[in-house]
């Protein structure tokens, strides 16, 4: 095993992490003195660039998580852990307590950009373009790509009508008119706040796999231009001349010149990430990409009436105008613009000590009373253990009863949760009783807490209370 090989030690506990916007599989493996995430993803083209990349980057000094070792089929990797915290996190919690911007968030992004020109420019000298997946370059084909996608998954799925081939012809001279901008740098692709982890309070990079040649300004348009961090205009105009300051300290260049295509990008990048938002959310059904809508359209709606591309493109701006003007997608994304994410408190506790209080004015929720399953503590080996404890986790494994309980806690919930969402209420409170409070609620508030992160992703926001052994998450 990968991870026994470079911690020298035997795994205690593998999380499984939720998934974002890909298919790959992440886990946080915890040995005792050591963590690291291990990456499954079948696509094995994808994993070498991001390897390659990952080792170059290193040796020049990028941020970016260190490389443990990687299995012979090319399907599995390990790299350093670097915890949970992402620069999208930290600003939606100080926003939630300022309502506004918060300088602390600001200073993170001037730090996150002084190293976007050494990972375009200095750092991406003598790097291996070869494996560069899918194209070594953001050239007319990956730009087309991306506007198609945009065309398909968006507005079709948002049923905007337009015409094929303007709307192609319009593609065509917008791809000729990014592609005079110089485009010989490392383009990051991904270059957004949720791929840019805190870590002791400075910024580590991560999802670059789909970098390749390509224009300066993609990345900061990208980062500047991301829907849901809503980063305001005044902030946006302060981030981009810290930007193109700094990268007066790597590159000779030309201001206006480097402006005259900035807002280019900006439209395109926000097409691509609609693209996904269409994918993901219209097709899919996720409701996270689903809750980026309106927050895209408000962004497409400012660059539309704020800045007019220096080329003719008549039938694409008339169709991002009936796109900001359609009733059927206001319609739609209201519905979840105030889509609120559904917050699970779960509890374990002892019955000798009383139920938990219900905390909410709706009332509601659930007690499930674990003693009808075996139990760990009538053995001496366990009596001081608790339910967080590999060995007794073991043991419940093994205990058929204990899969049969929660099965039938899974299905009563799943019914619940899913109408809880769709009446749009914030809190669900599940608690979990046993005897003494130590092994068995806590094992399977444990097993909920786990259940609940994996198959609802961030529709979900589980939080975790043993209140007899005082642990929490």
């Amino acid at each position: 095993m990968l991870f026994e090989k470079w911690a020298g030690e035997t795994p205690l506990k593998i999380e499984h992490l939720p998934q974002s916007g890909s298919y790959r599989e992440y886990y946080r493996i915890h040995g005792p003195t050591k963590t690291a995430i291990g990456t499954y993803n079948a696509d094995k083209k994808e994993n070498r660039a991001f390897l390659t990349f990952s080792r170059h980057f290193i040796s020049n000094g990028i941020p970016v998580p260190a490389v443990y070792g990687e299995s012979p089929d090319g399907k599995t990797y390990l790299i350093s852990d670097l915890g949970e915290s992402t620069l999208f996190n930290l600003l939606k919690e100080r926003r939630k307590q300022t309502r506004v911007f918060p300088g602390s968030i600001i200073e993170l992004y001037k730090k996150a950009l002084d190293h976007l020109p050494r990972i375009q420019i200095k750092a991406s000298e003598g790097l291996d373009y070869e494996v560069c997946y899918p194209r070594k370059a953001f050239d007319r084909q990956s730009m087309m790509w991306d506007l198609n996608y945009f065309k398909y998954y968006f507005l079709k799925l948002a049923k905007v009508p337009f015409d094929e081939q303007l709307l192609e012809n319009d593609y065509e001279a917008f791809c000729d008119f990014l592609l005079e901008a110089p485009h010989d740098f490392f383009l990051y692709r991904d270059f957004q706040s949720r791929n840019i982890m805190i870590y002791q309070d400075q910024p580590y990079f991560i999802d670059y796999q789909g970098g390749r040649k390509g224009a300066l300004q993609y990345d900061v348009a990208s980062l500047l231009y991301d829907s849901k961090a809503n980063i305001p205009q005044e902030i946006k105009t302060l981030l981009l001349r810290h930007y193109l300051k700094k990268l007066h300290e790597y590159l000779d260049y030309d201001e206006a010149e480097f402006l005259k295509y900035y807002q280019g990008y900006a439209f395109i990048r926000l097409m691509q990430a609609m693209g996904a938002y269409g994918f993901r959310g219209f097709y899919e059904r996720k409701t996270e990409f689903l809750q980026s809508i309106p927050y895209a359209l408000k962004q497409m709606k400012a660059l539309v009436e704020k800045f007019e591309l220096p080329v003719p493109v008549p039938h694409l701006y008339e169709t991002l105008n009936r796109m900001l003007e359609s009733k059927h997608l206001k319609k739609y994304t209201a519905e979840f613009k105030t889509l609120t994410p559904l917050h699970v408190d779960i509890t374990s506790f002892a019955y000798k000590k009383g139920i938990p209080p219900n905390k909410y004015d709706h009332g509601g929720g659930f007690v499930f009373d674990c003693r009808c399953i075996t139990n760990p503590g009538r053995y001496e080996q366990y009596q001081a253990l608790t339910g967080l404890d590999p060995e007794t986790i073991e043991f419940f494994q093994k205990e058929e009863d204990s899969e049969t309980f929660m099965h039938s806690v899974y299905q009563i919930l799943d019914q619940a949760i899913e109408k809880y969402i769709s009446r749009g209420f914030t809190h669900l409170q599940v608690d979990f009783g046993c005897t003494g409070g130590q092994h068995r609620s806590v094992y399977c508030a444990e097993q909920l807490y786990r259940w609940l992160k994996e198959k609802y992703d961030r529709q979900v926001i589980p939080h975790l209370i043993h209140r007899e052994i005082n642990k929490r998450k």
